[in-house]
C-alpha cells in the first residue's frame, strides 16, 4: 500500500487523567507503532481528551490542573496534543460525544468525511469542493501540482495542529475557530481518515457491564468509529469480546495491539501513581513524568487520602 491509500488516523484518548502517567503516554506510542506495522495505517496525529469536572468521580482534582498536568506530560512530544473542549462544555460530556466533536469539527473544517474503520467512505476524504475550478496549491513551477503523499501528510498534520490536536499556551487553553473554512488549501487525492478512539483492556471490559454504557453509544463508537486497545498484563481480549454481542458484532473494528515490547501496563494506573504520592514513595517516578511530579507539589495536589 502506498501512503496515499493507507488509512490516515487520529488517536483520541478520553479519561480522567487523575494525574496523566507514562503510562498514558506509552499507550499512544504502543499504539502507534502497531498500526504502523500492519501496514495499513499512517497515525498523523494524538488527542488527549480530559474529563469534565462534573464526571463526579471521586478524588478528581479541576481541570485547571488536569489540562495542565497533561500538557506538560506532552510538552516533548510533536505528536501528541491536548484538548480542553471537553473540560470547557457547560458538564459532563459522553465519550461517544467527544468522538462526534472532532469527526464534526474536522468535517467542518477541513472537509473530511470520516467513516468505519474498515468501511471506506465512497466520497472522497479530503478533495476538491464541487463546482470550483482547482487551482494549485504548490506555486513552484518546478514542482508538480498533483501532491505527493509527503505533501498530503504535511498538510493534513499542519491542520490537524491548528484544528484538533491544539497544543495551547500554559497558562490559557484556547479553541481555535470552529467557523475557519480550510477547505480552499486542501485539495488532494483521495484519503482515508478515521477518528479511533485509544483505550485500555479495561475500557473495553467495561462495555461488558449491563447498564454501564448507552448501547447505542457503543454502537456508534465500535461501528461508526473503531477502537485501538492496548491490553493490560496477561488481559484475554477474545474473551472480554465475546462477552458482549455489540463487541462480537464489530470484532473487525476492534484493533488490538500486538507487539513484543514488555510495558507493564500498571504504570498506567493513576490511582497507584497518587497512593505514591501520598506515601512519598520514590517510586511515584515509574509512574509520572518529572515535569508533572513538580507541578503536582507545587500545587500540593493528592496530599490528602481522598485526592
Amino acid at each position: 500500500m502506498t501512503e496515499t491509500t493507507k488509512t490516515h488516523v487520529i488517536l483520541l484518548s478520553c479519561g480522567s487523567f487523575n494525574p496523566i502517567t507514562k503510562g498514558h503516554i506509552q499507550m499512544f506510542e504502543r499504539a502507534r507503532d502497531y498500526l504502523h506495522k500492519t501496514g495499513r495505517f499512517i497515525v498523523i496525529g494524538g488527542i488527549v481528551s480530559p474529563v469534565h469536572d462534573s464526571y463526579g468521580k471521586q478524588g478528581l482534582v479541576s481541570s485547571r490542573h488536569r489540562l495542565t498536568m497533561c500538557q506538560l506530560a506532552v510538552q516533548s512530544s510533536d505528536w501528541i496534543r491536548v484538548d480542553p473542549w471537553e473540560c470547557y462544555q457547560d458538564t459532563w460530556q459522553t465519550t461517544c460525544s467527544v468522538l462526534e466533536h472532532h469527526r464534526d469539527l474536522m468535517k467542518r473544517v477541513t472537509g473530511c468525511i470520516l467513516s468505519n474503520v474498515n468501511t471506506p467512505s465512497m466520497t472522497p476524504v479530503i478533495g476538491q469542493p464541487q463546482n470550483e475550478s482547482p487551482q494549485p496549491i504548490y506555486q513552484n513551477s518546478n514542482i508538480s501540482n498533483k501532491p505527493t503523499a509527503a505533501k498530503i501528510l504535511g498538510k493534513v498534520g499542519e491542520s490537524l495542529s491548528r484544528i484538533c490536536c491544539v497544543r495551547p499556551p500554559m497558562e490559557r487553553f484556547t479553541f481555535v475557530d470552529e467557523n475557519a473554512n480550510l477547505g480552499t488549501v486542501m485539495r488532494y487525492e483521495e484519503i482515508e481518515l478515521r477518528i479511533l478512539l485509544l483505550c485500555g483492556s479495561d475500557l473495553l471490559e467495561s462495555f461488558c457491564i449491563p447498564g454501564l454504557w448507552n448501547e447505542s453509544d457503543m454502537e456508534v463508537i465500535v461501528g461508526d468509529f473503531g477502537i485501538v486497545v492496548v491490553p493490560r498484563d496477561g488481559t484475554d481480549t477474545d474473551r472480554i469480546m465475546n462477552h458482549s454481542s455489540i463487541l462480537r458484532k464489530y470484532k473487525n473494528n476492534i484493533l488490538v495491539v500486538k507487539d513484543d515490547v514488555n510495558h507493564p501496563m500498571s504504570v498506567v494506573s493513576s490511582t497507584k501513581s497518587r497512593l505514591a504520592l501520598q506515601h512519598g514513595d520514590g517510586h511515584v517516578v515509574d509512574y509520572l513524568s518529572q515535569p508533572v511530579i513538580d507541578y503536582i507539589l507545587k500545587s500540593q495536589l493528592y496530599i490528602n487520602a481522598s485526592g
